[in-house]
């Protein structure tokens, strides 16, 4: 069953590898805060203190990873917040196409907005039931398992909505504007027309 879900080119690792750019951030739930900003309904800019963000609805999404550099975790427990969650409580533009996640030390990676609210992605603060690890992106990541682990960006403190696409950190330095693992679009050089930024 495992192998009909991988994409190709990958393969199950023993464990659970965690690889990240960077060092890992310290914790201060004191002055944490989650913004959305950019092209929203209002004009208005959104803060969530982590009691804020603690009380938006949870849920679990069990789903697969998979990194581009080729190995996939598969079936992992997920807990958090569906992005609608924030949607709702930060309404965007309506002529919105694209959000930029952004993370601690100006980390990004840009979604369409379409990936952002596929049903499996999910803003996650738990694995297996537990607080993720601080390695692997505690307080908060979001996990879009549909695509390439690169947008999945550890410890988020931002949505940017966005009126017309942007390429994230990764994206700036090559790789692939969309990310779908099951055409294995890794590298910018392989996009075709339509799928990056003019």
């Amino acid at each position: 069953m495992e192998e009909s879900r991988l994409p190709p080119g990958q393969y199950v690792p023993r464990g659970r590898p965690v690889i990240h750019y960077g060092r890992v951030p310290a914790f201060r739930p004191e002055t944490w805060d989650f913004r959305v900003f950019g092209a929203t309904a209002s004009g208005e800019q959104y803060r969530f203190t982590w009691p804020d963000f603690e009380r938006l609805p949870r849920t679990n999404v069990i789903a697969d990873f998979h990194c581009v550099t080729k190995f996939s975790l598969m079936g992992n427990e997920w807990g958090g917040v569906r992005p609608a969650a924030i949607l709702e409580a930060a309404p965007p533009d309506p002529g919105v196409s694209h959000v930029m996640i952004w993370a601690e030390y100006g980390y990004s990676a840009n979604l369409r907005m379409s990936d952002l609210t596929a049903p499996g992605t999910l803003f996650a603060t738990d694995l297996d039931d537990k607080p993720i690890s601080a390695d692997r992106g505690f307080p908060l990541r979001i996990v879009v398992p549909h695509l390439y682990a690169w947008k999945s960006v550890k410890w988020v403190r931002a949505i940017e909505y966005l009126v017309e696409d942007r390429r994230g950190f990764w994206e700036e330095r090559g790789y692939h504007n969309i990310a779908d693992p099951w055409l294995e679009q890794r590298y910018s050089y392989q996009e075709e027309p339509g799928e990056g930024p003019p």
